[in-house]
């Protein structure tokens, strides 16, 4: 059974796998490959990818993800929205027709391509539930706060840490954070310590390296 608590930074262990989860990008670590997987549709989904396979496991020990936000940029809305479309409508009858030809081969125990078909269309259609769910409960945010000198949703801003050294994030949904970008979600650690407040505050956060103390140097919109 997964220890349905993830602490960011810490070590957790599956049967033959060993991750390290990173609250801020909502990634997982994998320590066997160091490759990262990113929790496109919550960790929970993300874990069930890596225990599908592994024997002794189910889906439903895989860990719960916390409830999260359902506000999304315009811009987010969009690439989701586009995504399901596109794996519904294009994606998956490629996919199912393939499994059909794949089918007709003969012995499926031995047939590769018909066990990669099958494992891709298993994992559309778990996406595609996902979206089916998730799309109708996000709440699109466009209006700009009235107060812009503090943070809020749709917030770009710039940060010291206590070596002197800044970064410039953006807090946007969990659907759509991209750490590589700067594109954090409002649910993480750095986010959730730096809300409401404005340029000049000082403030603690949790980050994958402890507990700092942090600057806010700038607010911005748009």
């Amino acid at each position: 059974m997964v220890d349905a608590t993830l602490k960011s930074g810490a070590r957790h262990t599956l049967p033959h796998k060993v991750f390290y989860f990173d609250e801020d990008s909502w990634c997982l670590l994998l320590e066997d490959e160091w490759t990262v997987k990113r929790c496109y549709g919550g960790i929970s989904r993300t874990i069930r990818w890596l225990v599908a396979d592994l024997p002794g496991m189910d889906e439903d020990q895989a860990p719960r993800a916390m409830k999260r936000s359902p506000y999304i940029t315009a811009q987010g809305y969009a690439t989701l929205k586009a995504e399901y479309n596109q794996l519904w409508s294009v994606r998956r009858p490629e996919v199912v027709r393939a499994l059909a030809t794949a089918a007709a081969e003969g012995d499926r125990s031995e047939n590769a391509e018909y066990i990669y078909r099958k494992k891709e269309l298993r994992e559309i259609d778990r996406r595609v539930r996902y979206l089916q769910t998730r799309l109708p409960e996000l709440k699109v945010v466009e209006q700009l706060p009235a107060d812009r000198s503090r943070v809020f949703f749709g917030a770009r801003v710039e940060i010291e840490d206590e070596n002197g050294g800044r970064k410039t994030y953006r807090i946007v949904g969990p659907d759509e954070a991209d750490a590589a970008s700067g594109d954090i979600s409002i649910d993480s650690p750095l986010a959730r310590a730096v809300l409401k407040r404005q340029e000049g505050d000082v403030f603690e956060a949790r980050l994958p390296g402890g507990e700092q103390e942090l600057t806010l140097v700038s607010v911005r919109y748009g």
